[in-house]
């Protein structure tokens, strides 16, 4: 676990950003907020400096001076949630940008399944969950709900990495005994059902409260899952009510495949419905083929979406409709989908879904311009719809008191009134004038912006990342 500094309180100064409910962000302008010792939001107070909080704050939270560690936003920077990944492959991530000419099924057997099972060496498994992990909490994504391999030593070791730098993570061993490569398939059910408890408490044996790092059963899907595998992993969910993590309707073949498998189920949503694995902890990625009536059942059922617009439209899968998903009250979060889509950073999600829903308004095919989503609702999506999708809801994802303080703070470069000419400094893709107003500069950064503006990150108070050098 990355130490926090000093094991002291902390105080926040300065501009602080977050949704507060889909739509609508706030800003907290000369706002002070104090988190404690377990990382806990204590106090938010604002039109408070330093000094106020000294004289009025620590009194009242019973600390002293001596015991506080201080960090103010400057000019141009402002406090961020931290971004959750709800779908990403841990296991992919030397593979990002590396599609060939493949749609999904192809691209599995071309390009996954041969990396994922080379995990299976520890030595290259380290080399590639350390940059994983580092890489993502450099884009500021505090919660990341991860896929690894089949090995279960390869699993464990990425849940261990995850707790000793720092970010929070849902670790999902990936269970998959049919329609795969012989080299890279679970021998039976049985076999799966046995690995996923393995590896289920290995991580209760790291963190025993499932505080920072919990496991979470993973189907791959449910082409690559017997029906006792599926019907095992269901009894598993019942029984230890951990979290379930899969894909749907991701491709229109993929689609089809699970219609002519599964011809007793009424739907794709209705296979994971039939096996026990649909229900208010299951995250579905993808979504991008669901009827009217599976959107109806994944509602009833109170699943969560992870919208993945970057693998989407690498992989020529699809748009999802994000909006029609929202109005039947589906909980939506963001994922990178790593490496089906091609960047660890979940603020490219946030730009590419809404380019995505652009795409969904435009005529003639299907005009819809409730289907777009302006920047306040994709950077809802990336926090707070995020926490909601992993369970985490009221506990992370914005700034309110009673919340840890998973967070992130962003500079935006400021464009000096008289700019020398020879200035070769890299000072990251957004400028800022001056004259923007702050919903403004947010939509620069949205769209512009990339770990170069990520200065920080904590993750339950304890500082996790820290941008070294750059001139922000």
């Amino acid at each position: 676990m990355a130490p926090l500094r000093g094991n002291k309180n902390q105080l926040f100064l300065g501009l602080f950003i977050h949704s507060i409910k889909l739509g609508k962000l706030e800003y907290l302008h000369d706002t002070a907020v104090c988190v404690d010792k377990s990382g806990k939001i204590v106090a938010v107070e604002k039109q408070c400096d330093q000094m106020k909080a000294e004289e009025t704050l620590y009194p009242k939270l019973g600390w002293q001076d001596s015991d506080v560690l201080v960090t103010t936003a400057g000019d141009g920077q402002f406090f961020f949630p931290g971004f959750i990944d709800t779908h990403i492959h841990a296991s992919q991530y030397p593979n990002v940008g590396i599609f060939g000419k493949s749609t999904l099924l192809d691209w599995l057997n071309t390009y996954t399944f041969p990396m994922e099972a080379s995990l299976s060496s520890l030595p290259k498994a380290r080399r590639v969950y350390t940059r994983c992990v580092r890489q993502t909490l450099a884009h500021g994504t505090t919660t990341a709900a991860y896929y690894a391999t089949i090995d279960v030593p390869s699993t464990n070791l990425l849940a261990d990495l995850c707790l000793s730098m720092g970010q929070r993570a849902f670790v999902g061993r990936v269970c998959m005994d049919h329609m795969a490569p012989a080299y890279y398939r679970d021998e039976s059910a049985a076999q799966s059902l046995a690995a996923a408890r393995a590896s289920i408490e290995h991580i209760r044996g790291i963190d025993g409260g499932f505080e920072l790092v919990s496991p979470i059963l993973t189907p791959r899907f449910a082409p690559a899952c017997t029906r006792e595998a599926m019907a095992g992993l269901g009894a598993l969910h019942r029984e230890t009510g951990l979290p379930v993590q899969t894909h749907i309707a991701e491709n229109a073949g993929e689609v089809e495949l699970v219609r002519t498998m599964f011809p007793e189920s009424a739907s794709y949503a209705a296979v994971y419905d039939d096996h026990g694995l649909l229900g208010a902890k299951t995250i579905l990625a993808h979504a991008v083929y669901l009827s009217d009536g599976e959107m109806d059942l994944v509602s009833r059922r109170g699943a969560k979406v992870a919208h993945c617009p970057c693998s989407n439209s690498a992989l020529t899968s699809g748009e999802a409709p994000v909006r029609r998903l929202l109005d039947r009250g589906i909980a939506v979060g963001l994922g990178t989908d790593v490496s089906g889509g091609y960047s660890p950073s979940v603020l490219e999600a946030a730009r590419q879904a809404a380019l995505v829903s652009n795409h969904l308004a435009m005529p003639p095919a299907r005009p819809d311009d409730r289907a777009r989503l302006a920047v306040d609702e994709v950077l809802h999506l990336a926090t707070r719809g995020g926490a909601d999708v992993v369970g985490l809801a009221g506990k992370v994802g914005g700034f309110d008191l009673g919340m840890e303080w998973d967070a992130q703070l962003v500079a935006l470069s400021l464009v000096p009134d008289e700019p020398d000419e020879a200035d070769m400094a890299d000072r990251g893709n957004v400028d800022v004038f001056g004259w923007e107003t702050w919903e403004d500069r947010v939509a620069k950064w949205v769209f512009n912006g990339d770990d170069r503006n990520v200065r920080k990150v904590w993750v339950k108070g304890r500082l996790v990342h820290e941008r070294a050098g750059g001139d922000l």
